[in-house]
């Protein structure tokens, strides 16, 4: 936590709006929920009792939020690494499929199909 306690505690440039700790949870939390962007990650601080009960009832703006990860991207990708691994020691990853690098796959649903039309 040293590399995100030096981030919040900047004097040059004043202190961050949330400390580390809270934003680095709920953003563990909404990753591992399936959550990567940071507007639903705000959402769900807003929304879900989870993450208001992780959060302690904070809600960040979803700037806050993505700031926070695009300036500590390389301290939060190996901590995640560590929380995943800890969680398979555990056994609680099924083990079917999953990712945790975001990419993108191409698929055969086009989505101007689906605008518009209700069920």
């Amino acid at each position: 936590m040293s590399g995100f306690d030096a981030w919040y505690n900047n004097d040059k440039t004043g202190a961050a709006a949330y400390p580390p700790s809270v934003m680095l949870k709920i953003i563990l939390l909404g990753y591992a929920h399936g959550l990567i962007s940071s507007r639903r990650i705000a959402k769900a601080c807003e929304n879900n009792i989870l993450f208001m009960s992780v959060s302690g009832d904070i809600q960040p703006h979803y700037t806050s939020i993505a700031g926070f990860v695009a300036k500590m991207h390389e301290q939060i990708e190996p901590l995640f690494t560590q929380v995943l691994m800890i969680c398979d020691e555990e056994g609680l990853i099924g083990r079917n499929m999953f990712a945790i690098d975001g990419c993108k796959l191409k698929s055969n649903a086009s989505k101007d199909k689906f605008i518009g039309n209700e069920f």
